[in-house]
């Protein structure tokens, strides 16, 4: 089969799997990977030392992956049908707030199990062929290529956005040898003059337009970070146990987004509408079983018991979330009894009300 027809296939292919977009790029990532160097050098990847120590790999697809010219990246919608609105979660300081991603089922098994689907398809018709599949799961430049392969620009938020799909979207790739017609760089970015991203940000981890300080962003403080999260950011935290969707909630491109028919990111376990003091209740069996094929899993029990322990600090003064706090208060783990620690002593400093709890969000 030629090289544009294949093309054409795969992107027919890809739909029948249950993308919705499929596009090709080369792998020059040059003018990104300054961005990336910049990015290192001001030690905006905070502990996440992985990003340093694999350099220009990220930038360089064949440096990864010998032999690769080209690079086939796939968008698949996430957005869960039905979930309790971002504003409602947000504004009812007493529930806990999961980033809409990690709703449903783990996208990096569902994004690989579709991607190697695809590359099934590809060998039936094109015979054995070099490649390597990827979802979030190694040093890759995953925007900046599906951005070239025509998937979306990159917005002040650092998210790709598509003008059809908003930014409620998972992307990977198949990085490969094969000779394939590349598709046009969606090179012109519509976010104009808007800063609401920018703006809307708890911490101020989006520290210039297109230009995010890792350290500084609830994502990373409550999934990537270890430790102990900076008391400057526990207040500023808020109800977010797990990631931070603001900037996207924002966004107005993303009153074009569809939501996902994929029934592995429906929700599970009503994550969508849980309490903190539920949350802060479940033993660490309870904690894996309701994680289980889930991107939560992630964080880890420990992680997880620090989070909701400064989301309770922040939650409104109550016994209950006082019994609460106190029921960890011995916790073998120290992480875990500083966070209990500090959030009890915001009840006991400044004890606050539904209404100014909510209104600190």
């Amino acid at each position: 089969m030629k090289s544009a027809a294949l093309a054409k296939k795969i992107k027919a292919w890809g739909l029948e799997i249950g993308f919705q977009q499929i596009g090709v790029t080369g792998i020059d990532l040059s003018e990104d990977e300054r961005h990336l160097l910049n990015w290192l050098d001001q030690g905006w990847h905070g502990e996440m030392s992985y990003m340093a120590r694999h350099g220009r790999k990220r930038s360089q697809p064949a440096r990864l992956q010998p032999g690769t010219i080209r690079v086939i990246s796939a968008r698949m919608d996430y957005r869960p049908p039905g979930a309790k609105s971002t504003g409602e979660v947000l504004n009812d300081n007493e529930l806990a707030f999961i980033s809409r991603y990690a709703l449903g089922r783990d996208y990096h098994k569902v994004m690989r199990s579709r991607l190697k689907k695809l590359v099934d398809k590809i060998e039936e018709a094109a015979g054995p062929f070099g490649y390597r599949v990827f979802t979030d799961s190694a040093p890759v430049l995953e925007k900046a290529l599906a951005r070239n392969a025509g998937l979306g620009w990159i917005g002040k938020h650092s998210n790709l956005l598509h003008p059809d799909a908003g930014s409620w979207f998972f992307i990977g790739e198949v990085y490969t040898d094969l000779p394939l017609p590349v598709d046009d760089k969606f090179d012109k970015e519509h976010c104009g003059v808007c800063r609401a991203c920018i703006d809307v940000c708890p911490t101020q981890a989006i520290v210039a337009p297109y230009q995010v300080d890792a350290r500084r962003c609830i994502s990373y403080l409550t999934i990537e970070l270890r430790g102990s999260i900076p008391e400057e950011f526990r207040s500023k935290i808020g109800n977010r146990i797990y990631g931070c969707d603001d900037c996207q909630w924002v966004c107005p491109w993303n009153k074009y987004a569809k939501n996902s028919a994929e029934p592995d990111y429906a929700i599970r376990h009503g994550l969508d509408n849980v309490s903190l003091i539920e949350c802060f209740a479940w033993s660490e069996d309870e904690f894996n079983q309701k994680t289980t094929g889930s991107a939560i899993r992630r964080t880890g029990y420990e992680c997880w018991l620090r989070n909701v322990a400064v989301a309770l600090g922040n939650a409104p003064t109550s016994s209950e979330v006082i019994h609460a706090l106190n029921s960890r208060k011995d916790h073998p783990s120290a992480l875990v009894r500083e966070h209990v620690d500090w959030a009890l002593a915001q009840h006991l400093q400044t004890p606050r009300s539904s209404a100014a709890s909510a209104s600190s969000t």
